[in-house]
């Protein structure tokens, strides 16, 4: 049974000054390309990379509030 995992495009399309993040959703080309036939485990696969990159991305030492 498939758990039809949402895909995390935000319409934002735009790739960074590298070429190899969408700005919007933070996924790579292929991961993007490669996203309508994966499986729902590859799609979570995909889901913890972004975490991963968010993380990365995020102000160290100081509180996450808005």
């Amino acid at each position: 049974m498939t758990e039809n995992v949402p895909s995390p495009c935000v319409a934002v399309c735009r790739m960074d000054a590298q070429g190899y993040l969408c700005e919007g959703c933070l996924r790579s080309l292929d991961e993007i390309r490669l996203w309508s036939s994966a499986s729902d485990a590859q799609k979570k696969v995909v889901w913890s990379q972004i975490e991963q990159r968010i993380a990365q991305l995020a102000p160290t030492g100081g509180s996450a509030a808005p």
